[in-house]
């Protein structure tokens, strides 16, 4: 093997360093041994290195495996994340040094060959446990011989030999490592019956580190200085540019504006005519089409933004770690279920403003408008995550749970959420009385209907964050970590504001055109910020390495789902935005 493949190599088993980490919750008193001690260790899963979301339990290759095999019991976030945790045949005691120790011998038959090949060819490495602390090593290695003569084909090897080194700081475990000897390996290039002797050391070694600041080292490994560097300058390049755009969109946008309202406040009939906006007050607050789903919509949207801004408060409390994504994955169907009161409420309340009767459909869309879509993808992933015997595929009983949460936690919340924004409706505030039949709209170029719209209202918040986007998917789809989430939530801040401004300026510009059905459109010009964000993610596919249909299924499932809330979220925020304005912009022309 190359010194550039070993290199690159090993700095991927320090980028792995970043991912799929545990709570680490015990307490320096749980974790204190004397010699000759067992220490807990576990084997969780295996996978190949381009492919971060297929992931297989680690005896699904012929291992040396105890009998029986047990699992280790696991929340509800680590089963989510594809953690499997079982035990096994290592024994790695206490301060007990250890050389050439045999694992089991084995024989391989001609299938068992086949399947450790393969997973060397496909980069697979293997993730245990050991006191709590994750590692990795790779399965085999590959050797090029195109520059034989002879044979120009690659051969493949399997470590027979696993190195472990451990550091120790008096009675605690600080650190841990592994690595496949390449000088003790099986070729594995035929389908031949091999007869294996599986060996393991073990070697100790103190270190001055404390046990309190043991996993700092997973999270200084993503502090890269250059990737650092690249970090704050797409922040300080993003900044500047949302600052400019919105500098230039205020100044231009109030000019007019301001020119427009000094125009409806003289008085003048024939300036009047100048400006199309007043001629549509009667029909402005016009109420939309598809009422109830449009405010299921709003409710939902402002239910995903508190999970979000919940989020943030619990990484900036320490809660949640940016590396820790089996505490994500459950902190995010607790807050689901918690924050659907919220979106009971907002989805009622609102519908009551427009009509007493009816709130409990809107109630009823707004459980289903994302939880339904969520089920039906995440159904689907689940039956090919089966079919292909990943860590992925969900157990009958985590679905269970799952459902259960649902519906005894998240409904009930729900129709609370809706019972109270019943019980405190207030009339809808309009400044203007709306007619009894609406106005014709007329005919609109093709540069002011709704599709250019949205292209405008989600190429340019889009442009702005494309920098941070990338860091952001190459966190989800690879081995890089956001450790500085106060930039992202800055960044999604700035977004909103950009979002805003974009969603009442191109309001103002259709009401200019007389075209009072700005309902709807606000939310589609808001969120089509989610639409770029999908077509990048693809673009994003392409470029890397990740294959197969197992990777691009959790890739575009995934990411739809993530675009889908943000077109919910930013929607929100677009209409919101623009009912501020246009209530302001009607309140400040003259009573005729």
């Amino acid at each position: 093997m190359s010194k550039t493949v070993a290199f690159k190599r090993s700095l991927i088993i320090r980028l792995l360093l970043l991912t799929n980490l545990r709570s680490i919750a015990s307490s320096p008193d749980n974790h204190r041994y004397n010699v000759g001690d067992h220490v807990p260790l576990f084997v969780n899963k295996v996978g190949p290195l381009n492919n971060p979301s297929e992931t297989y339990q680690y005896y699904e290759l012929p291992f040396c495996r105890p009998d029986p095999v047990i699992q280790k019991e696991e929340s509800l976030g680590e089963v989510l994340s594809g953690d499997r945790l079982t035990d096994a045949l290592y024994k790695l005691n206490f301060r007990e040094n250890k050389v050439a120790k045999t694992l089991c011998h084995k024989k391989l038959e001609g299938d068992d060959v086949a399947k450790f090949r393969d997973a060397v060819i496909n980069d697979f490495y293997f993730q245990m446990y050991y006191d709590d602390l994750p590692f990795w090593g790779f399965v085999g290695k590959i050797e090029d011989n195109s520059w034989t003569l002879e044979d120009k084909s690659p051969k493949y090897f399997l470590f027979k030999h696993v190195q472990f080194d451990v550091l120790y700081n008096g009675n605690q475990v600080i650190e841990v490592h592994t690595i496949g000897d390449p000088n003790q390996v099986v070729n594995i290039t035929k389908d031949a019956v091999i007869d294996v002797e599986f060996t393991y050391s073990v070697t100790w070694n103190t270190t001055s580190a404390a046990f309190d600041t043991r996993m700092d080292r997973y999270s200084k490994a993503s502090s890269l200085p250059v990737h650092q560097k690249i970090h704050w300058f797409s922040f300080i390049n993003s900044f500047i540019t949302i600052m400019l755009l919105m500098g230039l969109l205020a100044l231009l946008f109030m000019r007019r504006l301001k020119n427009d309202l000094r125009t409806f406040s003289s008085g003048d009939g024939e300036e009047d005519k100048e400006v199309g906006w007043k001629y549509i007050h009667g029909d402005v607050f016009r109420y939309p089409r598809n009422k109830s789903l449009f405010c299921a919509v709003i409710g939902m949207g402002t239910q995903l933004l508190t999970i979000v801004f919940c989020l943030f408060v619990l990484v900036c409390l320490g809660i949640l770690f940016p590396y820790n994504r089996g505490t994500l994955s459950t902190a995010l169907v607790i807050l689901y279920s918690l924050t659907s009161v919220v979106a009971g409420y907002t989805t009622a309340s609102f519908h009551c403003q427009f009509a007493e009767t009816g709130w409990e459909r809107s109630v009823l869309l707004a459980g289903i408008m994302y939880a339904g879509p969520l089920f039906v993808i995440g159904s689907i992933l689940n039956v090919v995550s089966v079919s292909y015997g990943a860590t992925s595929a969900l157990p009958f009983s985590t679905i269970m749970v799952i459902i259960f949460i649902y519906i005894f936690l998240t409904i009930p919340l729900l129709v609370l959420g809706g019972v109270i924004g019943y019980l405190f409706r207030s009339e809808f505030q309009s400044p203007c009385a709306t007619k009894r039949y609406p106005r014709e709209i007329p005919p609109l170029a093709w540069y002011r209907k709704t599709p250019c719209q949205m292209f405008l209202g989600g190429f340019l918040p889009f442009s702005a964050i494309v920098l941070e986007l990338q860091h952001l998917y190459a966190s989800l789809w690879g081995y890089r970590i956001f450790t500085l989430p106060s930039i992202l939530f800055i960044i999604f801040i700035i977004l909103i504001l950009l979002t805003a401004m974009l969603s009442v300026g191109l309001t103002y510009i259709q009401l200019s055109m007389e075209d009072h059905q700005w309902w709807w459109r606000s939310v589609l010009c808001g969120g089509s910020t989610s639409v770029f964000m999908f077509a990048y993610c693809i673009y994003f596919y392409a470029r890397s390495s990740m294959t197969g249909l197992l990777q691009f299924s959790f890739v575009i499932a995934y990411n739809a789902c993530v675009c889908y809330a943000f077109f919910l979220m930013l929607g929100t925020v677009g209409f919101r935005s623009s009912l501020m304005f246009v209530r302001y912009i009607y309140r400040a022309v003259k009573s005729e």
